[in-house]
């Protein structure tokens, strides 16, 4: 049984209150955003001769917060245009608007008492069956409830979600004592389905699972600093991706957490567990409420371990701070045999291992915070979660830890590092003492494709979700098909095959390009369909450019013109397939990678897809069926032959002239690069599940392949047209002498050549001329600058 909610409210209009309520209007549930009645006029307002029972001050503030969405970076909506499910309100005029919803979620100030005296207001009109949850980051959730009905505390739960609501993966819930379990398991199921969530579970404790573990972390690592006298740059060296943490490491990371908000956090567990040991270990250093009693809070002040300042010739300059001195100068970068053959080593773990087993200092300050976390994440089980596998993805998805306390733990060896802390004084939990001594050898194991984890005293399976497909699984289970050095073909169960990329960076080469016309031979003859679709940290950023690169300066033309030929031909197999085929881009999909999609017949993007054709960036033009494909769309929507095509094809020359990347899959969308058909998908994780099902429906639907068409184009009419707004911003100072040559050559494609306007052309025609303005740019000096400046430094170069 699930649940459904169609409607929802947030009280509390804050960053929290409107990044939550602006999430529940990315996936389509309109909401109203209450807050309460402001005390005074602001200036503006008194100029407008308004008074405070005027209903637009009444209302100003989520009315305000609503308003701020659409300036707010990183952006909280998927689409601008989705803050018109946002309903602003108050809480005198409109409190009975909750009586309409099937949410309500309480997200105002950190205090027990106020939250306590609105939840009593809540269920004066709350309507039963009605969930209602708090989205506090420590306080109890059963303390809350108190006071409650019984019917009331069985829909009440917490509900926390990380910032920002849109992009955090993590949102930990936590049951009160009266709450209905059926209802947690359903809200579970809802918030990873409907709200693309990773949920766990968490025990109502302070600070729940992520930021209990995470504020221990974080200040066991001020400790060792101050203990090893480390700088701060030496600190995040040692505690950023070499560890398998992300970038802002710990320093950064406060700075954007804003050091009075950690330090409340802290307090939270400092006042509120009974262990002398762990109020200690939640005690803050010195130096720390130093800077917050001086106002260098982080980045929201200005200021805190980094300062952003303006450097010579106007350039920024990041400083960091030297606590001895409290002054903020230029970064020393450290460098150390430990730090090298961490960033030298693959993935979190081979890292992790590289770092902690060079001997110098930086392995030492890593080892020494590292151990204290993993004993201390180890106490915990139980107390916070039920289970390591919580905890685990709790810092994974809230802290974006790329492994978990207990992942890392096996990483770099349960016994032999157990071993080193008891020599080192450090007390081990009993539980994994005796875990070790039954035998095991780590906290998870893999048997038949699934996971294990441990589980009071013996191995006990993952729970997994049929919505979780997992590829690299299906690949152990020797579902691998056929495979090369750059794409498998896997078998997903129900005569469905997935092409998976799996070159560096997923950069279509050669080896993509032969895999894709083997598998489109193995699937016409024995399966239902195709999935295009990988794990990969993003979808594909485009086409090989070393290769084009390499081949354009030698003069090769003949291998570059064999390139484009091969990529072209083989997205036309893909697109002539006789049966389903669906493509699920997430994350980077640029270039080749949206040129791999246009073929198929439908596309499911994850809701964080950031798609778009960039080749204009590198002095190119898309040239693996990308332009011909755009203008097969606008020959298709204008659909009387007498239509003007120039009007839709104005908005793709703007589109790929202007390189433009979505913001998310919906703003695919909007650019056009998505088509109505094309569907969305919340949750990443589900991507491939419903891409297949997909497949399956179309199958059943009874698929069959789409008559080749000719396409209607705009010719030299609208040629000039293109070419005549191109040579206006060149005149305007808005491009290059090379932007406007690129741009010209994009026109006459686009618009078909120099054909006379509503001549139908096959799409092999369009292809001919995408290879041949193509070629042509290759052996421009300006593009070759471009793409050697884009591999070398990861920016596009304007020349």
């Amino acid at each position: 049984m699930s649940i459904t909610i169609r409607k929802a409210a947030v009280i509390g209009s804050g960053i929290m209150g409107s990044g939550i309520a602006a999430h529940l209007a990315n996936v389509g549930i309109p909401t109203l955003l209450l807050d309460i009645v402001p005390k005074q006029l602001t200036a503006e307002e008194e100029k407008k001769g308004w008074t405070l029972d005027h209903p637009a001050v009444r209302n100003r503030l989520a009315a305000g917060a609503v308003a701020k969405l659409a300036k707010t970076n990183p952006a909280p909506l998927y689409d601008p245009a989705f803050a018109e499910r946002i309903t602003p309100g108050n809480l005198e005029d409109h409190l009975d608007g909750l009586a309409d919803v099937d949410w309500i979620i309480e997200v105002i100030v950190e205090n027990l008492d106020a939250k306590r005296s609105l939840l009593e207001r809540v269920e004066s009109v709350w309507k039963p069956g009605t969930i209602v949850s708090s989205n506090t980051s420590g306080i109890s959730i059963n303390a809350m409830a108190e006071g409650r009905s019984e019917a009331f505390r069985r829909s009440f739960m917490g509900t926390h979600f990380f910032n920002p609501p849109r992009y955090m993966k993590l949102l930990e819930i936590i049951p009160a004592a009266g709450t209905d379990p059926q209802l947690v398991q359903q809200m579970k199921q809802f918030s990873e389905t409907v709200l693309g969530k990773g949920v766990v579970i968490a025990k109502d404790t302070p600070n729940f699972i992520a930021n209990r573990i995470g504020t221990y972390g974080l200040l066991v690592t001020l400790q060792e600093m101050e203990r090893g006298g480390y700088t701060v740059e030496e600190v995040d060296a040692a505690t950023g991706p070499a560890l398998g943490r992300p970038k802002s490491a710990t320093f950064r990371t406060l700075d954007l957490v804003g050091l009075d908000t950690f330090l409340h956090v802290a307090d939270n567990v400092r006042l509120n567990v009974d262990s002398e040991s762990e109020r200690q270990a939640f005690t803050p250093p010195a130096s720390l409420t130093g800077l917050v009693e001086r106002g260098w809070l982080g980045e929201k002040s200005g200021q805190g371990f980094y300062k952003k300042v303006k450097g010579a010739g106007g350039k920024s300059e990041i400083l960091s701070l030297d606590l001895k001195t409290m002054e903020h100068g230029p970064q020393k970068k450290p460098a150390s045999g430990s730090l090298e053959a961490a960033k030298l080593a693959k993935g979190a773990r081979e890292k992790t291992k590289a770092l902690l087993g060079a001997g110098d200092r930086y392995s030492e300050l890593a080892w020494n915070v590292l151990k204290q976390v993993l004993v201390y994440a180890a106490e915990k089980v139980g107390e916070i979660a039920d289970s390591i596998q919580e905890i685990d993805e709790a810092m994974k998805w809230g802290f974006n830890w790329e492994l978990g306390p207990f992942e890392t733990w096996d990483a770099i060896g349960l016994a032999r590092s157990v071993e080193r802390m008891e020599k080192e004084g450090t007390a081990v939990p009993d539980w994994v003492k005796e875990w070790i001594a039954a035998g095991n050898t780590s906290f998870y194991r893999k048997q038949d494709g699934k996971r294990f984890y441990a589980s009071r005293g013996e191995f006990r399976q993952a729970e997994q979700a049929p919505e979780l497909i997992d590829l690299r699984a299906l690949k152990e289970q020797g579902k691998v098909v056929q495979g090369n050095s750059g794409a498998s073909l896997i078998d997903l169960g129900d005569g469905v095959a997935c092409l998976e990329f799996h070159s560096p960076n997923n950069a279509i080469g050669g080896d993509i390009l032969t895999m894709i016309q083997q598998s489109v031979q193995e699937v016409r003859q024995n399966w239902t369909g195709l999935v295009v679709a990988n794990q990969g940290r993003n979808f594909c950023v485009g086409a090989n450019l070393m290769l084009l690169l390499m081949e354009a300066q030698d003069e090769e033309w003949d291998e570059v013109d064999d390139i484009i030929h091969l990529f072209q031909q083989s997205m036309l197999k893909l697109k002539r397939l006789d049966k389903p085929v669906v493509a699920a881009p997430h994350r980077m999909t640029l270039g080749g990678g949206v040129e791999a999609c246009m073929p198929a017949d439908q596309v499911v993007a994850a809701a964080e897809t950031y798609y778009g054709l960039v080749e204009v960036g590198v002095g190119l033009i898309p040239a693996g069926g990308g332009c011909k494909e755009f203008a097969l769309r606008v020959s298709q929507q204008a659909g009387h032959p007498e239509a003007d095509l120039l009007p839709q094809l104005g908005r793709v020359f703007e589109t790929v002239g202007q390189a433009k990347v979505s913001s998310s899959g919906h703003d695919a969308k909007r650019l056009g690069y998505l088509r109505g058909v094309d569907r969305i998908v919340p949750n990443q994780d589900h991507l491939i599940y419903e891409a297949k099902q997909a497949v399956l429906q179309l199958a059943a639907d009874g698929y069959r392949l789409p008559a080749e068409e000719r396409i209607r184009i705009a010719g030299s009419e609208g040629k000039a047209a293109l070419q005549l707004a191109a040579i206006g911003m060149h005149e305007g100072g808005y491009i290059s002498d090379h932007d406007l040559l690129i741009a010209k050559k994009l026109a006459h494609v686009l618009a078909g050549g120099d054909l006379p306007a509503g001549t139908l052309v096959t799409e092999q025609y369009m292809l001919d001329l995408e290879r041949e303005a193509f070629l042509s740019l290759t052996g421009e000096p300006k593009t070759q600058a471009r793409m050697q400046h884009m591999l070398s430094k990861g920016r596009p170069l304007r020349n």
